[in-house]
């Protein structure tokens, strides 16, 4: 099972061999041969980079080596760093992910259109359906599960009558209350930020390990916005962290440190993928293997996608 080791404000969130480090207290982060090197005043620990898989940076005043940056994307450890308001603000990623990068992103820029707008298409199907299994886990209301079935069923080729837009908005009043509002500076939406920008940076790092730039989308074209493709993506996850804010957030006056870790440790546990439970983090690896396949093949019916409910509590 996964659980957090606390080490003088270090989280190890443990899954098998792959760690995802949170570190809150540190003067320093190092590189000692391929280990990170955590040191706190005269105290200091050393974890090997091969068994990590993330490191997520909750202390504004951490030194943090070049080496140690240059090391773990050698190693495709992503590294998130966090704000004042312990909101992740900046993923690091490796510049090249893949020894396959240059020839995969001529193949990217080539991307079929069409193939694209199908694929947008069936994101958003399993986006709203997700949706739909969070509210009937819920026990939420018949008539709005209905209503969000029907829109399932009118979404069209690229989403072009926004029919993820209109399941949105009646979803999040109905996890939420009638009041709420996506974006609004209110606790619920603090932890959906966050929840979501943990799920972000493991699907760039995912992208990424692939050769593949996320800056280029499906359907996110944001000039500005180095994560388009991981954007795209991270639309059929959301409704995890959605049910995790509904039950543990949505009557809390504060966003405090322990959701933050639980947040964190939603990517170690398991959901159903093709029918069998694999963790969070091997369903990106595997949704993502499906997307490369349908677009080189365009065997659209091989397209997977993640079911929300967590199954190890």
């Amino acid at each position: 099972m996964p659980k957090a080791i606390p080490f003088w404000g270090i989280f190890l969130l443990i899954k098998l061999s792959w760690r995802v480090i949170y570190i809150e207290e540190s003067d320093y982060l190092s590189l000692y041969l391929d280990n990170i090197k955590i040191k706190k005043g005269l105290d200091e620990t050393t974890i090997p980079l091969s068994d990590i898989n993330s490191i997520i940076i909750d202390n504004y005043t951490t030194t943090l080596s070049v080496s140690l940056i240059n090391k773990c994307m050698d190693y495709k450890v992503n590294i998130v760093t966090c704000d004042n308001y312990h909101l992740p603000n900046s993923i690091i990623l490796p510049y090249s992910g893949n020894y396959q990068s240059a020839f995969q992103l001529r193949k990217q820029i080539n991307w079929d259109k069409q193939v694209l707008e199908i694929m947008w298409q069936y994101l958003i199907k399993a986006k709203i359906n997700n949706q739909i299994m969070i509210l009937k886990h819920l026990k939420k209301n018949s008539e709005v599960i209905n209503k969000l079935t029907l829109f399932l069923e009118e979404v069209e080729l690229n989403d072009k009558t926004n029919r993820e837009g209109l399941s949105a908005k009646m979803y999040f009043r109905e996890l939420y209350g009638k009041d709420f509002k996506r974006h609004a500076e209110d606790t619920v939406n603090a932890a959906l930020n966050y929840g979501y920008s943990i799920l972000r940076s493991q699907i760039s790092r995912a992208l990424v390990a692939r050769g593949l730039n996320p800056h280029l989308g499906i359907f996110h074209r944001g000039a500005s916005n180095a994560f388009n493709l991981a954007d795209d993506f991270i639309e059929v996850y959301r409704p995890i962290v959605d049910c995790y804010v509904y039950q543990n957030i949505t009557n809390e006056s504060a966003f405090i440190r322990e959701n933050r870790l639980d947040l964190i440790k939603l990517t170690t546990k398991k959901i159903k993928f093709d029918g069998q439970k694999q963790t969070i983090t091997n369903t990106i690896n595997l949704m993502i293997d499906a997307f490369l396949n349908t677009i080189e093949t365009g065997e659209i019916e091989k397209l997977m996608f993640p079911e929300p409910i967590i199954y190890d509590l």
